[in-house]
């Protein structure tokens, strides 16, 4: 109760910044995933009904996946405005401040800071921390704060939420889909959200690239330790290949750990562009006694228990050794351990 008291303390802190201050830079993370590009979205509208000055930025260099196109995200800022510093920072599913790209520099100079997150290893780098991460998701938390603010659900506001939702849950189907998940989805529904036309939208539209890539991953899948782990990798040329972007990487990973007796999945990329970027490697849990958020910290990154990931600038045969050397060291561990 108490860590549940504290959290309701911090979301009226939140809620009153918001009221109280009038420019806004909102942040998402890196290689932006559903949850982190519908909450920035909702969170700018909500503001804009507030009569706010808010404007969003993505960093890195991926673009926007292609599942997501449904989101009004035409021409998502990927440079920061000329006045960042005198805004507020308000940053979106970011776990740590790196995360953030080039507006990890602002912390140290904008007036104020606030962290809204649902990953248990956030690193609380914000003025404002509201870190729940008991949330389903950080569009659950987006949603709250909008309340709080006495901002009405539209139909525009609530479907990126719907999004966030549904993406971060994996379609209602993970462990943190909690009642206060299904009861918000209804309260989505109920605000003129179309679940078919969603669903139809990120999950039924495939490119034919798209697709090609896919089968590439899956033809280098290999399974390790007695077929409880799985491992495939996508390299730069295969993206020039079909001639996308590593965005069309994402959700591989799911369909690495849909094979019969996976314990741990994992996929590593190597981004197109820049040229010499870092190897990126998604993890993904079928169980909770394998915490992937574990693993991924020793080589810098996060996430959650059942969903992590981190860059590294091993080879991708040193990758698979660590990832082989972790899987083991997890699932010999006595429970709790």
């Amino acid at each position: 109760m108490s860590s549940r008291q504290g959290t309701s303390d911090d979301l009226r802190a939140v809620a009153e910044a918001l009221r109280s201050r009038d420019g806004f830079l909102i942040v998402t993370h890196e290689n932006p995933d559903g949850d982190a590009l519908g909450s920035l979205l909702a969170m700018k509208l909500g503001l804009e009904r507030l009569g706010k000055d808010s404007v969003p930025f993505l960093p890195g260099e991926s673009g926007i996946p292609g599942d997501l196109a449904l989101l009004d995200l035409e021409g998502l800022p990927r440079e920061l405005p000329a006045d960042a510093e005198e805004r507020v920072l308000l940053a979106l599913d970011c776990a740590n401040a790196a995360r953030m790209g080039a507006a990890a520099d602002l912390l140290a100079r904008v007036p104020l800071s606030i962290n809204v997150d649902h990953h248990h290893d956030n690193t609380r780098f914000g003025t404002i921390n509201l870190v729940l991460a008991h949330a389903s998701s950080t569009g659950e938390i987006v949603a709250g704060i909008l309340r709080e603010l006495g901002v009405e659900l539209t139909r525009e506001i609530a479907e990126p939420i719907y999004v966030a939702l549904m993406t971060d849950t994996g379609r209602f189907g993970y462990t943190n889909t909690t009642p206060e998940a299904h009861d918000l989805a209804a309260e989505l529904l109920r605000a003129g959200v179309d679940p078919r036309r969603v669903f139809q939208e990120v999950y039924e539209r495939v490119a034919l690239a798209h697709l090609k890539l896919v089968g590439r991953a899956e033809e280098r899948a290999q399974v390790y330790e007695g077929g409880g782990l799985i491992i495939s990798y996508l390299v730069r040329t295969d993206f020039e290949d079909f001639g996308v972007g590593e965005e069309y990487g994402e959700g591989i990973i799911d369909r690495l750990r849909a094979v019969d007796g996976t314990e741990m999945a994992a996929m590593i990329r190597e981004p197109p562009e820049p040229l010499g970027s870092p190897r990126r490697v998604s993890l993904r849990a079928s169980h909770d006694e394998i915490d992937v958020s574990a693993i991924a910290r020793k080589r810098g990154g996060g996430g959650h228990r059942q969903a992590a990931g981190f860059s590294s600038e091993e080879s991708i045969d040193e990758i698979v050794q660590f990832l082989r050397s972790e899987f083991v060291k997890a699932t010999s561990a006595p429970a709790g351990a």
